[in-house]
């Protein structure tokens, strides 16, 4: 992929390797994958080494009781992974409206479905890796045993996590989370130590049996021992029975590259859709209003009828490839005007996600993606553990008719999604952009920045970013140019400058060249972020 001179200059450089790159959130977690590599593992030994880091490095956003996806580019095909874990088998709408609820709660033990990142992780060590999952978990084992400083971004997440859970997570449900993640009575402060030994204990256990402890031994004793005791509904037998699902990427094919994401439950289709009615309008120019409304209004479209079809394949009330048809994005199109339209509004919640991109000297290329979601989750650790549930089970409607409605044994709509991007059958690379709703957003703005724009990948993760958030609104980032923020105010848009800049995503690209096979990486500016290469 060639990028030619162009007007938006990033603050930060490309950086450039040939035998070994990772791409991550948090400079040790990057670390950990290039030790990995050094040490005779390809990249999907990274990948997993990276990813079982993170829940250390970045427990803000992730951990060992989440949810996982992956994309992974082996000798010129690409596969797909869905971690994604279904409802426990007595988790019924009936159920939840009996304990008072009108909706499924953010935290607690109800919202809490099947983890399923360790069985990620054992099962591309079983299918790619070129090491024992023993030997690629050793430096995520060392970072919880020893300890860690937190880095700057991490500190100020975790302070917010911090004092939102003393508010709102008040019962002795939520006592091992303190315990775990507030040992002093605060949370630790960026430059502080911190070290989890029972999440130590917790990786050695799912590294000496690849997994089969936590979903069928000891440590699934554990965790059905402490749902019982708090009335939760994830049990051993949930535990037992789950297995990650290997699935058929889906793709449309912009301007000539063809944009991989996985398929339903999660929402990487949005980003397609988008893709596809964006393609049909006026042709790009660079940081036009015309340009950002059309996006915009494309993306509002997309994410409109995700919201309403999205979940389980088997519930979906309309066929994934009628929604990625070119038929039915020029029927979409024709709702776009020159003013921005009032759609049927949905309310879109934050959420805690971490992404990585690996990539080796043989041409192994890894997108990965795993989350607890919204932070760290339910805000329920299995004590002694180290092991964050999920709350992935917040996005379940009770909705009898909603397609999304919960039933044992279904997915979720899952909101974490890893891209990937190649051209007349070649890799381009693995891309993605974390952080709840905007990921979709992201990863359209990554492609169209890459392809219409020319930018490379750290100015493309550079630009300041916009995201819809319902009918009108939109949020921008304090960079974003004043004049189009006025300009899209005079289409329609009821546009805000966020005051924080936060909650617009953080990603990560690897582009490998087909020719050489020189890598080139960027990394996130919005967060610690790190390419370790080699």
């Amino acid at each position: 992929m060639d990028h030619l001179y162009h007007p938006y200059q990033s603050k930060r450089h490309t950086v450039f390797a040939r035998k070994g790159m990772v791409a991550t959130s948090q400079p040790l977690a990057s670390s950990a994958g290039l030790e990995i590599m050094q040490k005779g593992g390809n990249a999907i030994d990274a990948a997993i080494a990276t990813a079982a880091a993170l829940t250390v490095v970045e427990p803000t956003s992730n951990g060992i009781g989440g949810d996982a996806f992956a994309l992974v580019w082996v000798k010129d095909k690409l596969y797909g992974l869905n971690a994604s874990g279904p409802a426990p088998a007595t988790l019924t709408p009936e159920a939840v409206k009996a304990l008072g609820h009108d909706k499924i709660p953010a935290h607690g033990v109800i919202p809490i479905t099947v983890p399923g990142t360790p069985a990620a992780w054992a099962e591309l060590s079983r299918k790619f890796g070129k090491l024992s999952l023993k030997e690629v978990l050793a430096p995520a084992i060392r970072y919880a045993e020893e300890g860690f400083p937190l880095t700057p971004i991490l500190g100020k997440y975790w302070g917010m996590a911090y004092k939102r859970f003393k508010e709102q997570c008040t019962g002795d449900e939520f006592n091992a989370w303190f315990e775990t993640f507030a040992p002093d009575g605060r949370a630790p402060k960026t430059g502080e130590m911190w070290s989890s030994p029972g999440h130590a204990k917790t990786l050695k256990a799912i590294a000496d049996t690849d997994a089969r402890d936590f979903y069928e031994g000891e440590i699934a004793d554990k965790i059905d021992a402490y749902m019982k005791k708090h009335g939760g509904f994830l049990s051993k037998e949930d535990l037992a029975t789950y297995k990650p699902e290997w699935v058929e990427p889906i793709s449309v094919n912009y301007k000539g590259y063809d944009v991989w994401e996985i398929p339903p439950n999660g929402h990487g289709m949005v980003t397609l859709m988008a893709l596809n009615i964006y393609k049909k309008l006026s042709k790009p120019e660079w940081q036009s209003t015309q340009t950002i409304h059309e996006q915009i209004e494309s993306m509002k479209l997309a994410f409109i009828d995700g919201k309403a079809f999205i979940t389980e394949k088997a519930d979906m009330p309309v066929e994934t490839a009628h929604l990625l048809s070119d038929d039915y994005a020029e029927k979409r199109v024709k709702l776009i005007h020159d003013e921005a339209m009032d759609p049927q509004p949905y309310e879109l919640p934050k959420g805690g996600t971490v992404y990585l991109a690996t990539a080796d000297e043989e041409g192994n290329m890894v997108s990965f993606i795993q989350s607890n979601y919204m932070g760290f989750g339910s805000g329920i650790v299995v004590p002694g553990t180290g092991i964050a549930l999920q709350n992935r089970g917040h996005d379940f409607s009770l909705d009898k008719d909603h397609p999304n409605v919960l039933k044992p044994g279904k997915r979720s709509y899952n909101t974490i999604i890893p891209g990937f991007l190649t051209k007349d059958g070649d890799a381009v690379g693995p891309f993605g952009v974390m952080g709840g709703y905007m990921q979709p957003q992201g990863h359209f703005q990554v492609v169209v920045n890459t392809v219409d724009f020319l930018l490379n990948p750290q100015a493309t993760l550079d630009v300041p970013r916009w995201q819809w958030t319902k009918a009108r609104k939109v949020l921008v980032e304090p960079e974003f140019p004043n004049y189009l923020v006025q300009s899209l105010i005079r289409k329609g848009h009821e546009v805000k400058i966020s005051p924080d800049g936060g909650g617009f995503g953080r990603g990560q690209i690897i582009w490998r060249n087909a020719e050489t096979g020189v890598l080139r990486g960027g990394t996130e500016s919005r967060t610690d972020g790190a390419l370790a290469v080699w």
